[in-house]
């Protein structure tokens, strides 16, 4: 008898395992909308034409795929891709784009972050994140330094609500 609890107790926790491992396959992930990128994209470039700099700026989903983009009158054509990249590397490294050059300056280790393809080293893109998950990016380019790119999409963020 205690044979039998044994082995049915073995195959019901494997059941249990099987049956957790087949619900582990399929995942449910927050994305950016639409209209939610296309909102963080006119509050950026607003907020920066506000203090005198035309530059574009690029949304991408979590994935780093364009969803929107708005470029300034007056913002040089390098802004167009320097915006991209700049969101393609904060939603691939879900940090700010800031703080992975400066990580890439000090950190020997990290030098090299550069040279992978699609990514750009300067201040101005800002992951946009839902609790801690990154649904996206936000990358601005043109105006007179990364830091201030990436002030115009903090102010950008501050003005929507993730959710």
């Amino acid at each position: 008898m205690h044979n039998r609890l044994a082995t049915v107790a073995a195959v019901a926790l494997s059941l249990i395992a099987t049956t957790a491992a087949y619900a582990e396959g399929v995942r449910t992930e927050k994305n950016i909308s639409l209209d939610l990128a296309s909102q963080i994209a006119a509050h950026t470039v607003a907020a920066c034409s506000a203090n005198g700099y035309a530059v574009t700026a690029t949304v991408v989903d979590r994935a780093g795929t364009v969803r929107a983009v708005q470029r300034a009158d007056n913002a040089g054509p390098h802004t167009l891709e320097a915006s991209r990249l700049k969101a393609y590397t904060s939603a691939s490294a879900k940090n700010t784009t800031l703080a992975i050059m400066e990580a890439s300056q000090k950190n020997p280790a990290a030098a090299n972050l550069g040279q992978i393809p699609g990514y750009l080293l300067l201040g101005g893109g800002v992951p946009l994140k839902v609790g801690n998950e990154v649904i996206g990016a936000v990358g601005v380019g043109g105006a007179p330094g990364g830091h201030l790119d990436e002030q115009c999409a903090m102010a950008a963020i501050a003005k929507v609500e993730l959710k």
